[in-house]
This record gives structure tokens, C-alpha cells and sequence, in this order.
């Protein structure tokens, strides 16, 4: 089993040009100044325009964020419904839905300081709740990918299922944060391959079927978080 490497796609270009010009400065100063809490006047002298220039395209630094975190989210969820149409098998579904994830962050440095909660230390609220929305998603997608498994393939993780989902995230979101905390020198994907295929022996087990054939049994499984 190999972790594949997804390439993520640029910016979206429907947004305006100096939008798209902040949103691209707001990324790099995040990746070369880790640490630093980021100011209006220094973003602004970064894109080379006054702070007033800045909030004719943002009402506030904290949309500057949110238009990040919708970056994140259309470039991730988007990916995902290919994956689900090309993959066939929960396996490799759940392996390119990780690599995919491990990538991105890997592409986007000063971005992943957004989705480790890093960068927003000070910040709204609601930014950090945006992030935490968006990585439920995910595992929720993932748990899908899991049950889906059941009913086309006669496979159950050996764990609970939602059980199962969580493993699988904690694993790619501890990569994350030990990139984030290692000043992006520790790669989120270097020797991930290896570490997936011993994740995957014995994660999944055929389902019982009952006597005379027919549906697999189903299992009952607790209350997801």
C-alpha cells in the first residue's frame, strides 16, 4: 500500500485579483514568520497597498482568515468527491483521503499553521471553531468511507466505527502538528507509506453472515462524538 502524494490545486481564481494578492501575501508571511502574530499594517506593507486598501477587499483580519479556511475547504472537499468516484475500495479511499490531507499541508506551510489552531492564537473565536468544523467533516467522510465498506465490500474495522474514523485522523493530524511544531522541516509524509500499511494490517475483518447466506449482520455502534 502506497500513500499517494495529491497535488493541490492553486487559488481559486474567481476571486478578485487583489483579493486573491492579500489571501497569497497573508499565506507566505504565516509560513516565514511561524510565531509572529500577524498585524493589518504588516500585511498590508507585504502587499504593498495602505491598511484602508486592505479593508476595502476584507472588513477585518479575521475574514482575511475565514477566506483561507474557505480555501481549505474547497480545495480538500472538492478532491474528496473525485477520490470517492475513482477509488473502489474503502482502503484506498481512506489512504488518498489521508495523503491527500498530509500534501496539502505539506504544499501549503503557512496555511497549515491555520488548520493546527498554530496561527490563530488571539484570534476570533469563530475562526477556531471554523477549523474545528472542518476537520469533523473530514472525519465524518471518513466514517462514511468505513460504513460504506460494509455494505459493498462484507468489511468491518475491527474497531467500533467511529472508533476506527478517529484512529485513522489522530494519525494524520499528529503528522501535522509535528510538522507545524518542527518549523515545517519535518515532512508530514515522509515515510507515511510505511506507517499506513502497518496501520491497515488486521484493520479490517470479513463480516459474519448469518446462516444461509443474505446481508451481513449488522452491528450496533455507539453514539459518534
Amino acid at each position: 500500500m502506497v500513500a499517494p502524494k495529491e497535488s493541490p490545486p492553486p487559488m481559486p481564481q474567481r476571486k478578485s485579483q487583489r483579493r486573491q494578492q492579500i489571501l497569497e501575501a497573508l499565506a507566505e508571511m504565516l509560513e516565514a514568520n511561524p510565531g509572529d502574530r500577524i498585524t493589518t499594517a504588516k500585511l498590508a506593507g507585504r502587499v504593498g497597498v495602505s491598511e484602508a486598501a486592505l479593508y476595502r477587499h476584507f472588513p477585518s483580519k479575521s475574514k482575511m482568515f475565514e477566506g483561507l479556511i474557505e480555501f481549505i475547504e474547497e480545495s480538500l472537499f472538492e478532491r474528496i468527491a473525485l477520490i470517492l468516484r475513482e477509488q473502489p475500495t474503502a482502503a484506498a479511499r481512506c489512504e488518498h483521503m489521508l495523503g491527500l490531507l498530509l500534501s496539502f499541508v505539506e504544499h501549503n506551510p503557512g496555511i497549515s499553521r491555520i488548520m493546527t489552531g498554530d496561527a490563530l492564537s488571539g484570534e476570533n473565536p469563530r475562526l477556531h471553531q471554523r477549523v474545528v468544523q472542518l476537520f469533523e467533516r473530514y472525519e465524518t467522510q471518513l466514517r462514511q468511507v468505513l460504513r460504506d465498506a460494509e455494505i459493498h465490500e462484507g468489511l468491518r474495522p475491527v474497531l467500533p466505527l467511529p472508533v476506527a474514523a478517529n484512529l485513522l485522523m489522530a494519525c494524520a493530524e499528529g503528522r501535522m502538528t509535528q510538522f507545524v511544531r518542527s518549523g515545517f522541516r519535518r515532512s508530514p509524509t515522509a515515510d507515511w507509506a510505511t506507517q499506513l500499511r502497518f496501520l491497515f494490517e488486521g484493520f479490517f475483518r470479513e463480516v459474519p453472515r448469518p446462516l444461509g447466506g443474505g446481508a451481513p449482520e449488522p452491528r450496533a455502534e455507539p453514539n459518534a462524538p
